[in-house]
């Protein structure tokens, strides 16, 4: 089958900074229609609230439930100078979150929590209405000490399923490709996680974690590409979120548009948020997925159709970032198509974009993020203030509405980083942003 390039955007294989509307986007497309349903992972997080407490100490002032702050940048907007219509941005602080801080948290401990409770049931550890804390108890750490997790990552999921794994006593492989970050490595190792290096990149990674579970049925594999566990983790974020612009009097309506801007990597993390929030909110929120010029993987499959597996390689792109968690070539074959008629569009950032305004960021706001969690940053000036993204704000009927938008940046990481790679980050942020 020949794979079409036509609807690849100029400047994409040039690595240029840019915005893509996606042709297929249907602001009436029903997320009700697919039956992957968040109330599934919404409940199991409730549900093992009080196991997470116990687990996690860090995890008790939130009563056990994953939660992250929605901080407003006001300063940090007014220096992009959008003008009038600037709206509010906010960003959803997925950096804090407790114990492995990035967004891999949600669809990683989801995940694995479902596998928990799968193992206490069918050992009879566990009834429908049983306490999941029995779960952190002796008898059932025996036995879930008998599994084991494989996973393959970059290193935030690698870090998310590690220590959601170790604390429920399963025995954790972390499958890492060539370009995560020796910190995460050695964060791993030193909570007794077992870390097996590969030369090759993501998908080399999940590949051998997959062939090495596919031998052992003691062991399970958690699927980046292609785990519905995983996405549903990630929808729960939407309730959360919902919840947080209600208690700050905010709105989604028609006269209230919600525009949300998430770092993409394979798809699961942002595609789960974009389905949980258009489940919600249907045409009122817009959705942008931010990939890194060298590899925007969505970008490339969306363009190209769905027809076949098109990877960053396959247009003449290197997939070559420091922005590690979003290093992938190929799309998650599970998530693109049900972003297919539900994502607005993908804008793509080079190093200097991102690494500057990590920078700016925290010498603005006070907020350190990693670079690869300030790719979004630049997503509201693209909506305001380029032509495609003007355009798109008059198709759909916003321009009066814009100066009540609401501006959602998710950041995806940097909590976890130690403080002599932010100083190394720093600088070049520093350096990129033309500061003297």
């Amino acid at each position: 089958m020949t794979t079409d390039f036509s609807g690849l955007p100029t400047g994409l294989t040039q690595r240029r900074p840019l915005l893509w509307l996606n042709p297929a986007y249907d602001a009436q497309a029903d997320a009700h229609s697919d039956p992957l349903d968040p109330a599934v992972s919404e409940a199991r997080f409730a549900r093992c609230a009080g196991l997470m407490r116990q687990v996690f100490p860090e995890l008790r002032p939130t009563a056990g439930l994953l939660q992250s702050p929605l901080t407003p940048i006001p300063v940090f907007r007014d220096s992009m100078a959008c003008g009038a219509a600037a709206g509010d941005w906010l960003l959803k602080r997925d950096d804090a979150l407790p114990v492995a801080g990035s967004v891999k948290a949600r669809g990683g401990f989801h995940e694995v929590l479902a596998l928990a409770e799968r193992i206490g049931l069918d050992e009879g550890l566990l009834g429908d209405d049983t306490d999941r804390a029995v779960l952190a108890g002796p008898a059932a750490r025996a036995v879930l000490g008998r599994h084991a997790l494989a996973v393959g990552s970059t290193g935030n999921l690698g870090l998310a399923i590690g220590m959601i794994g170790a604390g429920l006593g399963l025995r954790a492989i972390v499958h890492m490709s060539a370009d995560a970050k020796e910190w995460k490595k050695q964060r791993l190792r030193r909570h007794g996680i077992q870390v097996v290096e590969h030369s090759g990149d993501y998908a080399a990674a999940v590949a051998a974690g997959r062939a090495v579970a596919d031998a052992d049925p003691m062991m399970h594999f958690v699927d980046d590409e292609q785990s519905e566990a995983l996405f549903l983790g990630y929808a729960a974020a939407a309730r959360e979120l919902q919840a947080q612009l209600q208690a700050a009097g905010g709105r989604v309506d028609a006269d209230h548009p919600l525009f949300v801007y998430l770092p993409c990597g394979v798809g699961g993390a942002p595609g789960g948020i974009l389905y949980g929030l258009k489940r919600l909110f249907g045409a009122h929120v817009h959705g942008f997925f931010v990939e890194p010029t060298a590899s925007p993987c969505m970008l490339v499959q969306l363009a190209c159709g769905l027809g076949r597996p098109v990877s960053v390689y396959d247009v003449g792109l290197d997939n070559r970032t420091e922005a590690d968690g979003l290093a992938v070539g190929l799309a998650s074959p599970l998530v693109a198509p049900l972003m297919a008629r539900l994502l607005s569009g993908v804008l793509t950032v080079d190093e200097a974009m991102f690494y500057g305004d990590a920078w700016r960021l925290e010498t603005l706001e006070g907020i350190y993020v990693e670079p690869s969690a300030a790719t979004g940053l630049r997503g509201p000036m693209q909506i305001l203030d380029t032509s495609q993204g003007r355009a798109y704000v008059q198709a759909c009927g916003l321009t009066d509405a814009m100066g009540r938008a609401t501006h959602v940046i998710w950041s995806t990481g940097g909590s976890l980083v130690p403080e002599d790679i932010r100083q190394a980050f720093r600088a070049r942020g520093r350096r990129e942003a033309g500061a003297a």
